[in-house]
């Protein structure tokens, strides 16, 4: 009987060792690092850095990249570090200038980065972003007109965008006068301002001013209306008051006043004021103001301005005129614009003045001085407030204590 075939039996298992997996080229593991840094997580980057450096000491795109990761967390000595090891291996590696000058603009070292950013303008000189660079830093220093010409040679080579005209609009030379310039975006303003006067005997003074301004892009013009109770009186004034540019540099304010009562204010009152850039920050003006009382008045002004940083420093003389008396007077201005814009500041000034007339009850002369300060602040681009006071003081006079308080808006 034949016997039945048997199968071979199978061979034994044998368990063959998985094969490990290949480690990450150089390129990937950079890539990586990179792509973690990027996406936000900057802890998982710097391990990889790290690492990379371990493979690759002292490379100079490692230490770039993780230079840029301490920035961001504001570790700047590290970043510093990291950045200016790159910089001594590779002195032409622009990418290194960049984040040097960013760095040091972030952690408020103006002058450092400005010299960052000249290296970076050296070895690029057709990158816009490296002037706009140079004129934070600069304007940061103080050295507005070197950030102008750094934010022309920018915008030359196509720099643009909404933080670039914020940049542009903040450098700009602000104007004497607030009123004859408006933030971008708006081309109306209103205001309303109340002021009360303690004068020392009898009820207080008060004004009120409303007013509605309209703004093009030769000048504007506003409309006023005025109300005054003084010595147990009142009168009411209207007004137009208007700022036109003319050529470069220049511009003028030009005004007229009617009071038809005549009780307090002038029957007829008017004002011309020419302004003239000079260059390097600096503005000079004259001024004629006309006050048509039953005697007319004549104030002739001549000043002169200076632009440095965010300040504007003023000095006013003024020689009154009028039948039979004349009077002279000056005034310091200093305007600090501490948020960095043309709308938020704060303002003392100070005056002295004298008068020469022959029917004075103190012997044909008398002298006067005073202060103020100012404080304009918006709290939204369109709501804004200013809150003031005076002080006066002169011969023969109680002295005359002041408040004023206005409520501004623009659309």
């Amino acid at each position: 009987m034949p016997v039945a075939a048997q199968l071979p039996p199978s061979p034994p298992s044998v368990s063959v060792p998985a094969q490990a997996a290949a480690a990450p080229t150089f390129d990937d593991a950079y890539a990586s690092a990179r792509a973690l840094a990027n996406a936000g997580q900057p802890d998982l980057a710097l391990s990889a850095y790290d690492a990379l450096l371990a493979r690759s000491p002292g490379n100079v795109d490692v230490l770039l990249g993780r230079g840029i990761v301490h920035a961001r967390l504001g570790r700047w000595q590290e970043s510093e570090r990291d950045l200016r090891a790159a910089a001594a291996a590779s002195p032409t590696y622009a990418d290194v200038w960049s984040a040097l000058g960013d760095m040091y603009l972030w952690s408020d070292r103006p002058d450092k980065a400005a010299d960052a950013y000249r290296r970076l303008i050296a070895l690029r000189p057709g990158d816009a972003a490296a002037y706009v660079g140079r004129g934070r830093a600069l304007r940061a220093l103080g050295r507005n007109a070197e950030a102008r010409a750094d934010l022309d040679q920018a915008r030359a080579l196509g720099a643009a965008g909404d933080a670039f005209d914020a940049l542009s609009t903040a450098l700009q030379p602000r104007p004497g006068n607030p009123d004859a310039a408006i933030a971008a975006g708006y081309s109306w303003a209103a205001g309303l301002s109340s002021s009360w006067t303690d004068a020392g005997a009898g009820p207080r003074w008060n004004d009120q001013t409303i007013s509605v301004r309209h703004y093009t892009k030769s000048g504007s013009l506003a409309f006023e209306t005025l109300r005054a109770h003084r010595f147990g009186r009142q009168d009411r004034a209207w007004a137009l008051d208007g700022y036109v540019n003319l050529w470069s540099g220049a511009y003028a304010n030009m005004r007229y006043q009617r009071a038809a009562a005549a009780r307090l204010f002038p029957e007829n009152a008017g004002r011309a004021e020419l302004y003239q850039s000079l260059g390097n920050g600096w503005e000079a003006s004259v001024s004629d103001d006309v006050l048509g009382y039953a005697a007319r008045v004549n104030i002739y002004g001549v000043a002169i301005a200076k632009y440095t940083g965010d300040w504007y420093l003023q000095l006013r003389h003024q020689n009154i005129v009028s039948a039979g008396s004349r009077g002279t007077g000056e005034r310091l201005l200093a305007r600090w614009y501490y948020a960095g814009d043309a709308d938020t500041y704060a303002e003392v000034a100070v005056n002295s003045g004298r008068s020469d007339d022959p029917l004075s009850l103190v012997g044909g002369r008398s002298r006067s001085g005073g202060g103020s300060a100012t404080w304009v602040r918006y709290w939204t681009p369109a709501w804004g407030t200013r809150v003031g006071a005076t002080f006066s003081r002169a011969a023969g006079a109680a002295d005359q204590r002041g408040m004023t308080f206005a409520l501004y808006r623009r659309w």
